[in-house]
Order: C-alpha cells, then sequence, then structure tokens
C-alpha cells in the first residue's frame, strides 16, 4: 500500500506559495509578524526579514544540512561516500521498481513513495530527512551562481524570478548527483516529492 502525504508522511504537492501561505498562517497563531508580504499578488519575503514563520533560505539550508558536529562537512546525508548504508534514509530503492525509472538496486529502505517523517536516522542536529523522502522548497528565487562570487552573510538570494530553490533528494533520487547535498533543484508549482521544512529567525530575548 503506497501514500503520499497521509497521516505523518511528509506533505507534498504543494507549490512555494503554498508553503510560504502556510508559514504566514502559523506566524498568525502564535501572533508572531508575517514573514512574507504580498508583491504584485504573490508572497515575497519581508524586508528587512521578521521573526515569523518561513522557509529556510537556500544558505541555512545548506549549513544545517552539512553540518557533522565537528570539522568538516558532509557529501551526502549519511556521509562521505557512496552506496548509503542500510537505513540512511528513504531514496529511489528496490522498492520503488515500476514508479521511477533509475533506482538503487542494492538498496531497500521498504518505502516506495514516501515514509513517515522520523523513519530514518536523524542528522548531527537531531533534524529528519534532510536527503531523501521529500526534496524540500527554499525561500530563495532561483539563480545560477557563477564561480567567484564573494562570500555573503545570511544571503536570501536574488530579488526576483520566476522559480525557487529546491533542495534535497527525493525518494524518487537514486543518482550520485542526486544524492549529493550539493544537488540544487527548482520549480514553480508543486511535484509529487517536494515538501517543505519550518524556520524561523531568533528574535532578541529568545537569543
Amino acid at each position: 500500500y503506497q501514500q503520499l502525504a497521509a497521516g505523518s508522511h511528509p506533505v507534498v504537492m504543494l507549490g512555494w506559495q503554498d508553503a510560504a501561505a502556510y508559514c504566514n498562517w502559523l506566524s498568525d497563531q502564535e501572533q508572531l509578524p508575517r514573514a512574507y508580504v504580498e508583491v504584485a499578488g504573490q508572497l515575497a519575503l519581508a524586508t528587512p526579514p521578521t521573526t515569523g514563520y518561513r522557509l529556510p533560505t537556500e544558505a541555512e539550508w545548506e549549513w544545517t544540512a552539512r553540518h557533522t558536529g565537528g570539522g568538516g562537512s558532509r557529501r551526502y546525508p549519511w556521509g562521505d561516500a557512496m552506496p548509503p548504508p542500510a537505513g540512511a534514509g528513504n531514496f529511489a530503492d528496490r522498492t520503488a521498481q515500476g514508479i521511477v525509472s533509475n533506482v538503487l538496486a542494492d538498496y531497500s529502505d521498504g518505502h516506495a513513495v514516501t515514509a513517515p517523517v522520523g523513519s530514518f536516522s536523524a542528522s548531527p542536529l537531531g533534524l529528519f530527512d534532510l536527503g531523501g523522502n521529500a526534496a524540500e522548497w527554499a525561500s530563495d528565487r532561483y539563480t545560477v551562481y557563477p564561480s567567484g562570487v564573494p562570500l555573503a552573510v545570511d544571503p536570501t538570494g536574488p530579488a526576483d524570478g520566476q522559480y525557487h530553490v529546491i533542495r534535497g533528494s527525493s525518494w524518487r533520487h537514486s543518482g550520485i548527483s542526486e544524492l549529493r547535498l550539493s544537488f540544487r533543484d527548482f520549480g514553480d508549482s508543486g511535484r509529487l516529492d517536494v515538501g517543505f521544512r519550518i524556520a524561523r529567525t531568533a528574535d532578541d530575548q529568545e537569543r
């Protein structure tokens, strides 16, 4: 029996605007300032940023996903080498044959599509599914960054653009490049393998 977005499975098929609208709704419930404002009929990140709920920026996602709890950074969600070890996450495995075109033939996670959140090991920061299960919308609009761009502190991406960044692999992915934490994708509508997680900037008292 295959499930998508049921019970404790991650929500998928929501576009970026839907995810941002949910973040604003959650901010309203907790009487926090909204993180997204309407610009020309579309939601966009408020400037300056607020302490309301929002999608993580691409820089936040990257730092969090690669964090090892010590020195250095990880190449894959489970470490630095292929193939993924048993229990590493929910990827395109043997159980997904017939659903996706390419699978990890020697890997089985027991889930053909999405899995309940928390089914696999957490990252060193205690976060689940930073690779596998559902890829995730980032708050940033998508652009291609040329090499040699100066480092920025807390970047939030370009000010405009049709597409938004998608980070992380999903239950549909099995390729080496797709499973790397450096993998970037983009879109402007919902997909069967894209969900989201929420973040917020701590205020002075919370810091």
